[in-house]
């Protein structure tokens, strides 16, 4: 236990995930967490650097205690310089902001600055070790868009630095609860005592990061697996994963379902999920990208969906259908989970007609939040540039079929 980990942000996938497989590895002496929220800092160092994590898996949930982590608010006097000599000491580092935007917000916490000015000393130091960088920010080009604002910062390369940043996919579902009546119901630990917050995330950490090239590096969270192109592995989880969640949350939505797990006693509707999983995205990617991984193949992928589809349902999870279709707009996008799968389906040959009725929940939803209608908000969605007219044109013809169906 000889090296150091340093994460910023402390929500449910740094917690739940970096921080959580970091301490499993048993490889780590000191875990560093940045966080911005005094409350949530104070209580943790309370609780003697520990904080309680609750894992779902199909039987229950079991609840940990983990750490001693040290936790610092960069905002306060001295976290910011506390957490740029960790950075320097560390080998690993993970950043699960809520987006890119992040990187660069303004003020003392801004946590490119602080990378920055670790690394500088970690590439003047060479008795430092080299580090990785892993992004969590469910965006497919994190560690690009990382990387350059580092090498402005540092003026050097990160080769140079002994640094490379690297992209996930975490098909990982997780949150943080904060209704004080489901933490009783639940028996959840809560993140530290008096909190009255609590992690929440299901046991998973099959989660692909990319080929790391830095000589000699060994990676502490060994879990984790190194692949030479992500893009299959994100398309997988947008249009597979995220799609077929976004599909039973609309169906589930517009028949007034609380819970994504209440689908068990839907079965039309969880075969309709299940059936376009396997059958449209699932065909549709075995097809673009056969013979690149085992996942790709017809049993590789059904395996997939059936282990996918009993998390997504797992009753103590409780995943909420709201949680779920929030954002439609977004999610309707052209190059989002909806619209995007369906795209797929139609230029891999496949008819998406069980994406178009999800398509349809999904406008309806808008429609009652919103006041969007079909044709003229579909129109707005989709004229990006880069929008096909042809493939549009039929996708809307599917969701006005499928509209009837529902």
């Amino acid at each position: 236990m000889t090296k150091t980990f340093v994460g910023f942000g402390f929500g449910a996938i740094q917690a739940g995930l970096f921080l959580r497989e970091a301490e499993e590895s048993g490889k780590f002496s000191r875990l560093v967490v940045s966080e911005v929220v005094a409350s949530t800092v104070e209580a943790v160092r309370e609780n003697g650097g520990l904080y309680g994590l609750n894992v779902a898996t199909l039987d229950g949930i079991d609840s940990y205690s983990v750490g001693p982590v040290e936790i610092y608010n960069p905002n306060e006097i001295g976290g910011n310089s506390k957490l740029v000599r960790a950075v320097a000491e560390s080998s690993e580092i993970a950043t699960a902001l809520p987006s890119v935007d992040f990187y660069n917000m303004a003020g003392p916490g801004n946590v490119l600055e602080i990378l920055a000015s670790g690394l500088i000393i970690k590439a003047e130091d060479q008795s430092l070790p080299a580090a990785v960088i892993y992004t969590g920010e469910n965006n497919n080009h994190a560690a690009e868009i990382l990387s350059v604002a580092l090498e402005s910062r540092l003026g050097i390369t990160l080769e140079t630095a002994r640094v490379q940043v690297l992209n996930t996919v975490i098909g990982k579902m997780s949150g943080i609860v904060t209704d004080a009546n489901r933490i009783r119901e639940q028996a959840l630990m809560e993140i530290a005592p008096g909190l009255q917050k609590a992690y929440l995330v299901e046991k998973f950490n099959w989660i692909q990061i990319s080929r790391i090239n830095l000589p000699g590096f060994i990676r502490g969270i060994e879990v984790f697996e190194e692949k030479d192109d992500l893009l299959p592995f994100e398309e997988a989880k947008l249009y597979g994963h995220n799609a077929a969640h976004a599909l039973l949350g609309s169906l589930l939505k517009i028949n007034n379902a609380q819970f994504i797990s209440e689908a068990t006693g839907s079965t039309d509707i969880l075969e309709l999920a299940r059936d376009a999983f396997l059958y449209e995205s699932g065909a549709a990617l075995c097809h673009k990208y056969a013979g690149i991984d085992q996942l790709f193949t017809a049993d590789g992928f059904r395996a997939y969906v059936d282990d996918l589809l009993a998390r997504m349902v797992n009753p103590h999870l409780r995943d909420s259908v709201d949680r779920v279709t929030r954002d439609m707009r977004r999610k309707l996008g052209w190059n989002d989970r909806i619209a995007g799968t369906m795209r797929l389906c139609i230029e891999q040959g496949i008819t998406p007609w069980r994406y178009a009725r999800g398509a349809a929940a999904a406008i309806r939803i808008l429609a009652q939040e919103e006041g969007m209608d079909q044709k003229t908000g579909l129109d707005t969605l989709w004229r990006q540039p880069g929008c096909d007219p042809d493939i549009a044109s039929t996708m809307k013809d599917l969701i006005k079929l499928q509209d009837q169906n529902l």
